[in-house]
């Protein structure tokens, strides 16, 4: 049976960047994340998928070593790489659909 998720704007788990788990293909996770306050620098282990479903995103990045920073807002996506290093910092607060291997930072 398929699912309906038309509750996107109403999810705010109890801290930042709490997760609803939506499903799982084959050991990649979707997952509708809401926050509020900055990520961690990190670097991907696998490849990830980040759309801005409402709010806005900035999204610090390194290339060469040198750091870079995009806006995004909804609809808009950053693709990540194995080996990207980045973080995402929010404008305010935040829902964002994150695709990714499952358990990768």
């Amino acid at each position: 049976m398929p699912t309906i998720v038309n509750d996107v704007i109403d999810f705010r788990p109890d801290r930042a960047w709490g997760a609803r788990d939506l499903m799982e293909i084959d050991g990649v996770t979707v997952r509708l994340h809401w926050t509020d306050q900055p990520y961690k620098w990190h670097t991907n282990d696998g490849a990830e998928a980040f759309v801005v479903l409402s709010g806005q995103v900035d999204m610090f990045y390194r290339l060469d070593g040198e750091e870079h920073c995009v806006r995004l807002s909804p609809t808009d996506m950053f693709l990540a790489e194995v080996g990207d290093e980045h973080v995402a910092h929010p404008v305010g607060a935040a829902h964002i659909l994150v695709v990714e291997r499952k358990g990768s930072v």
